[in-house]
């Protein structure tokens, strides 16, 4: 799979754009504050119909404008596929190949994109929120039923918690929303458990590559209530605890406990990295828990999935830069960066470098 051309109208800094890439390897030039992470945002946004950045569609839409849109044409094997993507202040319209959707779940699987970008080498030291976010976005590419399940849960958590917030929270429609928690939450803990135990495999390998054999990275799924293979049995577990915590629910007025509250564990020659591990440590597992997801990727779909590197390059040392552009070969790969890294130029010399200023190609 790679992307073959954007079209991006009133999108952030960009008035209008349109721009054909490499199907191997792009790099996107420029000084800080012109464009160059705009642009892959576009790129990223005919995955899910969604930003890596923001969850406020607003945001996207160029100042003083009233509407925005972004075009991607995208080939997957011998198939075309065309997503747009019109963004107004009262709501946002999709169309896939001609055809105008009603859910974003439907662009699911459709292309498939991974982004790595600095704040992703924090995802083992920073707080467990930033792990489940994590997991929802690259398991909701693969699996349109989680993409479903996770959104049905977090608009019953949402109603959940604006109902304990009240002086007097109605009990029965406090039950409605524990059934619908039950059910979604079950979901939800099974498919987050396959995954994290399909990501253990691919980036513990990967990890030790890296390291020369040095070092051997664990995975493991931290749920924050018991996980139980039989769903009819995890469904009482998520429904017995809702009762059991509700008094204190009502008093801290929001649900404690719950798959919004699971994590991930790392590892790394069985000490936790998070709490014991070195910068350096962290970064490497960072960097194989993404680099697992293409693995994983290529396993469940048979496709190549297209990898964006977000000014990271610069914060990797050359082993770990070497072994990225070696290692995915295969993959479309988009670059953003401040300047051209040489080696990798000598590695790719038909790359195409796209270089930015202040929203336009120069």
């Amino acid at each position: 799979m790679y992307i073959k051309s954007i079209e991006l109208r009133n999108f952030r800094n960009y008035e209008e754009l349109s721009l054909d890439f490499d199907k191997n390897l792009n790099i996107i030039v420029g000084n800080n504050a012109q464009g160059k992470t705009n642009l892959i945002e576009g790129i990223y946004l005919s995955s899910l119909g969604r930003s890596f950045r923001t969850s406020r569609d607003r945001d996207m839409i160029r100042f003083g404008s009233d509407h925005a849109g972004v075009k991607v044409e995208a080939q997957k094997e011998y198939v075309s596929t065309r997503v747009e993507i019109n963004i107004g202040k009262k709501g946002k319209y999709i169309r896939k190949d001609g055809t105008k959707i009603r859910r974003t779940s439907e662009l699911v699987s459709n292309i498939i994109i991974v982004v790595f970008s600095p704040e992703d080498l924090k995802i083992v030291k920073e707080e467990p929120e930033v792990r489940r976010r994590f997991i929802d976005r690259e398991l909701s590419q693969l699996k349109p039923a989680y993409f479903e399940s996770v959104g049905n849960y977090r608009r019953a958590l949402l109603q959940r918690n604006k109902l304990l917030k009240e002086d007097a929270p109605d009990m029965n429609v406090l039950g409605v929303f524990d059934e619908q928690l039950t059910k979604y939450g079950a979901e939800i803990m099974a498919m987050r458990k396959a995954f994290v135990d399909e990501l253990n495999v691919f980036s513990s390998g990967i990890h030790s590559e890296v390291t020369n054999g040095s070092e051997q990275l664990k995975l493991t799924y931290s749920p924050n209530l018991k996980y139980v293979e039989d769903k009819t049995e995890q469904m009482s577990i998520i429904r017995e605890t809702l009762r059991a915590k509700l008094d204190n629910d009502i008093r801290l007025r929001t649900t404690g406990y719950g798959p919004h509250k699971d994590d991930i564990s790392f590892y790394v020659n069985g000490i936790n990295v998070r709490k014991f591990g070195s910068q350096g440590q962290q970064r490497t597992c960072a960097l194989s828990l993404k680099l697992a997801e293409l693995s994983l990727i290529k396993k469940d779909t048979g496709v190549d999935a297209v990898l964006i590197l977000d000014d990271v390059m610069s914060e990797l040392d050359n082993i770990r830069r070497e072994y990225l552009v070696k290692t995915f070969e295969r993959n479309q790969i988009f670059i953003t960066s401040t300047d051209v890294d040489e080696g990798v130029i000598r590695a790719y010399p038909d790359a195409k470098v796209i270089r930015i200023r202040d929203g336009h190609v120069v």
